[in-house]
């Protein structure tokens, strides 16, 4: 594992948005859901691309707090641009499970 110092940390911003829109993305290699994600006046909506599929549906996304890394320059993922890495754990059998607060925090709030 590559170390890294405090400072190198704090130059990942990572914020809690709300997802107020989510899709199938039929056209990524693995299973997959854009997600549009709320992230308070500051930073706006952003777009991303996350393989969740195996433990969540587009409905049930909706309205949901994430976490996610908001100063990665855009990604695009076939036809769509992603603009943000929504972060997620494995497990144990590899499939993705989301990083969140487990109470309400507002938008934008950053990761301490």
């Amino acid at each position: 594992m590559a170390e890294i110092t405090f400072d190198d940390f704090l130059k990942v911003d990572i914020r809690v948005g709300r997802v107020t829109r989510a899709e199938p993305f039929p056209e990524a290699r693995k299973p997959a859901i854009k997600l549009w994600v709320d992230f308070g006046p500051e930073i706006g909506e952003k777009k991303t691309s996350a393989q969740i599929a195996d433990h969540y549906t587009p409905d049930a996304l909706l309205g949901r707090q994430v976490m996610a890394v908001v100063n990665f320059p855009p990604r695009q993922i076939g036809p769509f641009m992603s603009e943000v890495l929504v972060l997620g754990a494995a497990d144990d059998e590899g499939r993705v499970v989301l990083v969140a607060p487990d109470l309400d925090v507002p938008r934008g709030a950053r990761m301490h």
